[in-house]
């Protein structure tokens, strides 16, 4: 079934359109300071049945409720002081909180693909912000594109894989991080579970080493599948010397003859903001059957955040389903 998708501005009049949307069980793509994410009330199942409808998403992939902060976010998970002190160091912003979801939480069982925990976000985008409170409560918010394509970190992103399916876009322009948020579990030893948009050395600086954990077949955050992030042509990693027939993407001032860069002077942020931009235009520029070669990226800081991102977009791709 397709319908219109209709494009709100983030005024105080598209804010109620949206939320009366998300109140009817209808699906909103929302900024946030990460990528565009599409919201669903996440008490709903129908709603949240539907998110997993328009992304042709897995439902053994759990959902992101994000809340207005941590009042709202204790009445969804068990927070004890150590998760609360970590909530008041990187809330709002792109961190993700995996804990022991409450009995009387209220959420779908979707949302949390039946597991005994909850991923949690507070996301610092003004617009998300107004949006949840504007609701009145949690959504479900995966990345706002079909499942395993490039994020998206623009509206027009959004409007190209998602219109017909959704109900509507709130528009606030481009993303400021453009890279998912970092997800940590804290239901035991704190565990990276996604790198993302919070350094894990900075997570490091506060809790200690930080294991690193995720599983592909039996994911319990977003964004462990190993196919992830895929645009339609190829992609090689650590190229220093491209093939003739390949768009070589640059990292740094070493790359001359590069076709794009993620950041001529090497900058990190730079870079996270750039990727998903970049993988649109490379996947255009290498057109049906082309191939994409990425320079290197230092695995630090938000560098481990790209390569992941980078090394899920290489990965063979599933077989297409019948």
């Amino acid at each position: 079934m397709t319908f219109e998708t209709q494009d709100l501005m983030p005024s105080d009049e598209g804010l109620a359109q949206a939320a009366t949307l998300l109140r009817a069980g209808g699906l909103v793509a929302m900024p946030t300071e990460t990528v565009y994410g599409l919201a669903g009330d996440a008490s709903n199942s129908v709603a949240v049945a539907r998110i997993f409808a328009a992304k042709a998403r897995p439902t053994f992939n759990p959902l992101i409720a994000h809340v207005t902060g941590l009042k709202m976010a204790e009445t969804l998970a068990v927070f004890d002081d150590r998760a609360r002190a970590v909530a008041a160091a990187f809330w709002p912003g792109a961190l993700t909180l995996v804990l022991p979801l409450r009995p009387d939480a209220g959420l779908s069982p979707l949302v949390t693909a039946g597991l005994p925990t909850v991923a949690i976000r507070c996301p610092a985008h003004p617009v998300a912000q107004a949006l949840l409170l504007a609701f009145g409560g949690p959504l479900a918010a995966p990345s706002a594109n079909p499942s395993g394509r490039v994020s998206p970190t623009r509206a027009d992103h959004v409007r190209q894989g998602l219109a017909g399916r959704i109900d509507a876009v709130l528009d606030s322009g481009a993303c400021a991080v453009g890279i998912e948020s970092t997800i940590l579990g804290l239901d035991g030893a704190p565990t990276l579970l996604r790198p993302g948009g919070i350094p894990v050395e900075a997570l490091e600086a506060m809790l200690g080493p930080i294991a690193i954990g995720g599983d592909a077949h039996k994911p319990n955050a977003p964004g462990q599948l190993a196919s992830h992030y895929a645009p339609e042509a190829g992609v090689r990693l650590g190229v220093t010397v491209p093939m003739p027939d390949e768009v070589w993407v640059g990292f740094g001032p070493g790359c001359a003859g590069a076709a794009l860069s993620l950041s001529p002077v090497g900058d990190l942020v730079e870079a996270a903001a750039a990727l998903f931009q970049t993988l649109r235009e490379a996947d255009m520029l290498a057109g049906p059957g082309g191939r994409i070669a990425f320079a290197p990226v230092p695995e630090t800081g938000l560098g481990r955040a790209i390569n992941d991102r980078l090394r899920r977009a290489a990965a063979p791709r599933p077989p297409v389903q019948p």
